[in-house]
């Protein structure tokens, strides 16, 4: 059987910030990862019971509260807090960004580097450093798919003028790592910014502005750093 028969994939919009939530892995052994587990946890769990697959891992693309809960504008979102106290997962977080993951023991976190692989049931998640929005953003490869957070959107690129980002990094994250994939390699962004889902890197390299500087410089004087 192909990966594709073998794979269990399904995104979700969540939250009032468009953030799209995933869940990922095998149709055969019915485990799955949730992707940035920050709002309506118990909707995702309700979704995953229905489908009758078990959360055993939380994967985390970057530690900004609206992907993994915590204090946001005054009030406290779900997060991943709370999936842990519902469900027996292992917490996926670049090595860079697990100190801000403060509320969860040591023994609850995965600290994860570029090009680790992640078994998820018997399907092979792996990882991608691109930092840039955030020091330790991560994007998720499986089957064909990209699953990018706030590095990449169908269309744009993540704001790079926040506390920790850094817009070299971001340049070198889009035109050496993502840039490098496959055409046809399908992209699922972080939040629902565009007229449509999915993407992919054949159409995200021939529409995406930020997939057209030539140079470190021209992206950064696009960027508004002179």
């Amino acid at each position: 059987s192909t990966m594709s028969d073998r794979l269990y994939f399904k995104q979700i919009e969540l939250g009032p910030m468009q953030n799209y939530v995933y869940l990922i892995g095998s149709a055969e052994t019915r485990k799955v990862a949730v992707v940035d587990a920050a709002w309506e946890i118990d909707t995702i769990l309700r979704l995953a019971a229905t489908d009758d697959v078990e959360i055993t891992h939380a994967f985390v693309t970057h530690t900004h509260p609206d992907h993994v809960g915590g204090r946001f504008a005054g009030t406290e979102i779900e997060g991943i807090t709370e999936l842990l106290g519902k469900c027996k997962a292992k917490v996926v977080v670049h090595k860079a960004e697990a100190e801000f993951l403060k509320e969860l023991s040591a023994s609850d976190i995965i600290k994860a580097e570029s090009g680790d692989k992640i078994d998820v049931g018997g399907v092979e998640i792996q990882l991608l450093h691109t930092p840039g929005h955030t020091p330790g953003s991560q994007c998720f490869l499986v089957d064909n798919r990209i699953v990018s957070g706030d590095t990449l959107f169908i269309g744009s690129c993540g704001r790079i003028d926040l506390p920790g980002s850094n817009p070299e990094q971001m340049y070198y994250s889009l035109t050496q790592k993502l840039m490098a994939l496959p055409d046809e390699t399908i992209l699922f962004p972080g939040h629902n910014y565009s007229d449509r889902p999915t993407s992919t890197i054949g159409a995200e390299k021939q529409t995406n502005p930020y997939f057209h500087f030539h140079s470190l410089k021209q992206f950064l004087a696009a960027m508004g750093y002179r």
